[in-house]
C-alpha cells in the first residue's frame, strides 16, 4: 500500500481501540495521530459512547476542527461550530413504551438525548462511561418523553432479554454487546450505525472510501471497517470480530491504533518504539 498519499482519512473507535484496558491514550498512539496530522490528514472519532468523552479526547489530541461521531453513529457534532450535522433518534412513538417499560419495572436502563445522559434517581453507574458532568438523573423519564431519544441502553441481561422478548418486532435496531461477563442491549434507529454516519461525513469531503482507514474492536465497528478502503481490527477484538476483518493489528494496550497508522498509512516512519 503507498503510504501517506493514500490515506485522506482515519477514523478511530475509542473503547477497546484507542484507549487502553484504563482508558488512557498511548504517547505512541499520540505521536501517530500527531504525525497523520502534520500530513494533512482527517482524524475522526468513531464511537458508540455519548458525546462528552469523545469531545474531552478531540480537544486532548488537537482534533477539535473535525466532527465526532459518536451515540453509534446516530450523532455527528461539529465540535468547531458546536453544530449538530446529523442526529437520527429513536422515534418516540417506539421510545416511549420502551421507556415506560424499563421504568414500571425497575430494569437498569439508560436515556441518551443529545448532550445529556439519564438514569433513574439511586440506579447504580453499571458502566464506567456511566459517570462525568453530562450525566444527570431524574425521578422519572416522564418529563423526557416530549422528544425522542438519541439511543437508549439496557443495562445486564435480565434487561436486555426482556427488552427483546417485549419489543424486538419493532422497526428499530437491537443490538447486543458482551463486555466479558456483563451484557447490555443498545437500541438505535434502523438508520443509524457508524457506517452510515461516516459515509455521510466523507460525502461532505468528498473522499471516497477507497481513501479511508477506519480501527475498530466491536460487532458495531464491522460494517464501517468492511467499508473503509483500509479496515484494521483490533488483536482484542472478539474472534468473531477478527474473522470479519482481513487486516489485524495489535491489542488497545499494545498500541495497536499506533502500529496500524505506521504500518498502512506512514509506512513505519515512526519506527516501533513503545511507550505507555
Amino acid at each position: 500500500m503507498n503510504p501517506t498519499n493514500a490515506i485522506d482519512l482515519v477514523a478511530l473507535d475509542l473503547d477497546g481501540t484507542l484507549l487502553s484496558s484504563n482508558e488512557q491514550i498511548s504517547a505512541r498512539n499520540q505521536r501517530a495521530i500527531a504525525a497523520l496530522l502534520a500530513t494533512g490528514i482527517r482524524v475522526v472519532i468513531v464511537t458508540g459512547r455519548g458525546v462528552d468523552t469523545p469531545v474531552r479526547i478531540a480537544r486532548e489530541l488537537e482534533l477539535s476542527r473535525f466532527p465526532i461521531i459518536c451515540c453509534h453513529g446516530a450523532l455527528t457534532r461539529d465540535l468547531a461550530t458546536g453544530k449538530t450535522l446529523g442526529h437520527i433518534p429513536v422515534p418516540l412513538v417506539f421510545a416511549k413504551p420502551i421507556i415506560e417499560f424499563a421504568e414500571r419495572e425497575r430494569l437498569p436502563i439508560a436515556v441518551y438525548s443529545e448532550d445529556h445522559f439519564w438514569r433513574l434517581e439511586g440506579q447504580q453507574a453499571l458502566m464506567s462511561d456511566m459517570n462525568g458532568p453530562a450525566w444527570r438523573e431524574t425521578p422519572s423519564f416522564t418529563a423526557l418523553l416530549g422528544s425522542p431519544p438519541t439511543f437508549i441502553r439496557f443495562l445486564g441481561a435480565e434487561g436486555a432479554d426482556a427488552v427483546r422478548e417485549r419489543f424486538g418486532d419493532l422497526p428499530l435496531n437491537f443490538r447486543t454487546e458482551r463486555w466479558f461477563e456483563f451484557v447490555e442491549c443498545v437500541i438505535l434507529d434502523r438508520r443509524a450505525g457508524k457506517r452510515e454516519a461516516l459515509a455521510d461525513l466523507c460525502r461532505t469531503y468528498g473522499i471516497s472510501h477507497e481513501r479511508v482507514m477506519a480501527i475498530g474492536d466491536s460487532r458495531n465497528d464491522v460494517p464501517m471497517l468492511q467499508w473503509a478502503g483500509i479496515g484494521v481490527v483490533m488483536g482484542n477484538a472478539l474472534p468473531e470480530v477478527r474473522a470479519m476483518v482481513a487486516l489485524e493489528t495489535a491489542t488497545n494496550d499494545d498500541d495497536g491504533v499506533a502500529e496500524a497508522i505506521e504500518r498502512y498509512v506512514l509506512g513505519g516512519t515512526l519506527g516501533d518504539a513503545r511507550s505507555a
